[in-house]
């Protein structure tokens, strides 16, 4: 295997840097061989429970989001790629398996197993850290597969798609008589909009073209049966077509899914703001504050803060450009995961949390679950601390197959990364203050198309040459 050192990053606040260096460095503890028990970098990235080594769909797909950074020393789509391996027959994947029988797990609640069908959404953000073109025909026919299997086993006569809200991962989340949930629809249209990318990626104008149609389709009957324009939110559907009352995190999925016209969205992303609803000081709640069943405790799913769902909602943001908004978002949150990290409190011990509380520091709690939150849950909590912090507090966003690196910040600051690998291409990119001002120093091994964007001031594009280079900001914008 390829060794290199993870990347450093550079910034002005030295604890966001610990917190991210802490990260890659715990690691090693959860890449374990289910046969043998034993932490290797060839294991399968798997986070113990009472001597049990179980995969969950959704955390193999969030944590492929964050592992594209570890420079080849962990390979960010093996937990993946078990989940393809066990495909079944008729197209289905489960949500969970055991690793030590490799037998999924069901409940009564999602006898089906059905998870969120997030997987082409994965494997575009894989394929724009890697450019393997061969891996998405490799995988194509699995995802498609698997497609067919969720629409001819969970879509309705409507076109909606009726599955347990369970599915969601939010276990205790309040949407009692949930037929037709938000997040799993609006998943739906995520994957197809990202199946039909990577038709596109694959010159298949057919497959794209197929996918493209059933996004459109969904698109239209999310936004005419689930948008409420009283609560300016997407709700929970009842077996009648009824929207239900509550407002939960999954009303936010459509925004990554660009479903919402941009009043709709200005709309929606106004709750994000909203202290009364989903604009705690610790954002975001995973139920909106105005809501009866909300617990300033988290208690579980009725509004604890969620690493992967912030995750969620940044990247929706950044649909809809509100670069800055999500910025100021991340820094918020990670500024209360470096609270639980190393508490006011020295009497308490730190430590990264799965899930936090939204009005206060501390970790929430879980009346029903006392396992909840988990500590130094990484599946979850790398994505905050390496992916939010490389991607919206950096700003770096970095695709292969385009050569191009987009730099979004709303203003100049010490920052940067260092020895970022991206296959054969190890990047180094700095900003400092130099006598002559402002200067980013550069070193690639291969040319690539550089985009600053200064937000509010001004934006440019420069192909850097290979080997090391510096440029004077003043001198370019």
């Amino acid at each position: 295997m390829n060794k290199h050192d993870f990347p450093k990053i550079h910034f002005y606040d030295q604890d966001f840097v610990d917190i991210y260096d802490k990260t890659w460095n715990w690691l090693s503890d959860y890449w374990i061989i289910p046969g043998s028990g034993e932490t290797s970098p060839d294991g399968l990235f798997i986070y113990p429970v009472n001597g049990k080594y179980i995969l969950d769909q959704a955390e193999a797909i969030f944590s492929s989001f964050f592992l594209v950074y570890s420079n080849k020393n962990y390979p960010a789509n093996k937990n993946i790629d078990y989940f393809y391996e066990r495909q079944e027959e008729n197209g289905a994947i489960r949500w969970k398996y055991d690793t030590q029988t490799d037998k999924p797990l069901t409940s009564k609640e999602n006898p089906e197993g059905v998870g969120l069908p997030l997987f082409a959404w994965a494997e575009f953000n894989l394929y724009h850290k890697n450019a393997n073109k061969k891996r998405i025909k490799e995988v194509m026919p699995k995802l498609q597969k698997y497609i067919d299997w969720i629409n001819r086993t969970f879509k309705q006569q409507n076109g909606l798609y009726s599955v347990p809200p369970e599915s969601s991962t939010m276990f205790n989340s309040p949407r009692k008589g949930t037929f037709y949930p938000i997040d799993f629809n609006a998943c739906m249209a995520i994957n197809a909009a990202h199946m039909s990318a990577l038709g596109d990626i694959l010159n298949d104008k057919e497959l794209s073209f197929q996918y493209k149609k059933m996004y459109f389709s969904l698109k239209t009957r999310i936004n005419s049966l689930m948008w409420d324009e009283n609560t300016g939110f997407y709700h929970d559907l009842d077996k009648n077509e009824q929207r239900l009352p509550q407002k939960t995190i999954a009303g936010f999925w459509p925004l990554l899914a660009e479903l919402p016209n941009s009043d709709r969205a200005e709309t929606l992303i106004s709750h994000l703001k909203n202290p009364k609803t989903f604009g705690t000081d610790h954002p975001f709640p995973t139920l909106s504050a105005d809501s009866p069943d909300f617990k300033e405790s988290g208690d579980g799913f009725k509004g604890s803060v969620v690493a992967p769902f912030n995750f969620m909602i940044i990247k929706g943001l950044e649909k809809y450009q509100h670069y800055e908004f999500a910025r100021e978002c991340a820094i918020r949150h990670l500024y209360y995961v470096l609270e639980g990290l190393s508490p006011a409190d020295s009497k308490q011990k730190g430590e990264l949390y799965e899930a936090y509380l939204p009005c206060k520091e501390g970790p929430a709690t879980c009346k029903s679950d006392p396992e909840f939150p988990r500590k130094r849950f990484l599946h979850s909590i790398g994505l905050s601390t390496v992916a939010l912090m490389i991607e919206n507090v950096i700003g770096l966003s970095i695709s292969l197959p385009r050569k191009t690196v987009d730099w979004i910040i709303p203003n100049l600051e010490i920052m940067g990364i260092e020895k970022l690998s991206l296959k054969r291409n190890l990047v180094t990119i700095l900003s400092n203050k130099s006598p002559r001002g402002w200067e980013i120093q550069m070193e690639s091994e291969k040319l690539y198309y550089f985009t600053i964007n200064i937000l509010g001031q001004s934006k440019k594009t420069l192909p850097i040459p290979s080997g090391k280079c510096s440029m004077l900001i003043d001198k370019i914008l």
